[in-house]
């Protein structure tokens, strides 16, 4: 599978954007219930103009993308039709050669994602019990070993 990188195309985008976000957190955030997917979706557009977007695509469609600023890999969600596929460490290569001293966060509840991380190098930091909205979901701060 070729995977293409590209950045965001703005506003007209963001409603695909949201269906990858919405496929990728329905199969890994368990933890999370309707009522907080739904509260995290109505956000979801409002984040996206603030971080620099890049976005995967396979086939002319957009199937990943993740969201840097400031060294800070602030979000990366690959659909889950895609998930396995290269996806994922694509968008972080990408981030990484722009920033190499790259940090981010994770959900300590999402393991496929910290163990995603872990296996491309990444360690903890630290930790929070909370997320950055102040929910009450811990947080691993993770950086480059």
């Amino acid at each position: 599978m070729s995977v293409e990188l590209r950045p965001g195309l703005g506003p007209a985008e963001f409603p695909r954007l949201l269906v990858v976000w919405r496929s990728a957190v329905e199969a890994t955030h368990d933890f999370l219930t309707p009522e907080d997917v739904e509260y995290y979706a109505a956000r979801i557009p409002g984040y996206l103009p603030g971080v620099e977007l890049t976005v995967a695509v396979v086939d002319g469609q957009a199937v990943g993308f993740s969201g840097t600023g400031d060294g800070e890999l602030h979000m990366l969600f690959v659909h889950n039709d895609f998930r396995g596929h290269g996806v994922g460490t694509a968008l972080l290569r990408d981030a990484l050669a722009r920033y190499p001293a790259l940090t981010l966060d994770v959900n300590e509840q999402n393991p496929k994602a910290a163990g995603f991380y872990t296996r491309q190098g990444f360690v903890v930091a630290g930790r929070s019990e909370t997320d950055s909205e102040g929910r009450p979901f811990p947080l691993l701060h993770l950086k480059r070993g």
